[in-house]
């Protein structure tokens, strides 16, 4: 089941398959997420889905039973 993904603040609109790593998908679609540890634990890669929940991008994946996400980069100076 294809889930279409938007980015914020760039207006880039992607299709991605479920269990899809994040950080895959806005390759793909040219939108950058900057990154650190790539385990989670240093908090660099948090996105916001929806508008409501933060995840970090390396560790997580496009959920099943969704046909639609938003992801809201932060934009963090101290990265």
């Amino acid at each position: 089941m294809s889930v279409s993904i938007h980015f914020l603040p760039d207006n880039v609109t992607i299709a991605a398959e479920a269990g899809e790593p994040l950080l895959q998908v806005a390759e793909r679609a040219g939108v950058l997420i900057p990154t650190g540890c790539l385990m989670g634990s240093c908090h660099a890669c948090e996105v916001e889905v929806n508008g409501e929940e933060s995840i970090c991008s390396c560790i997580s994946a496009v959920p099943t039973g969704q046909t639609h996400l938003t992801i809201n980069l932060y934009s963090d100076p101290t990265w």
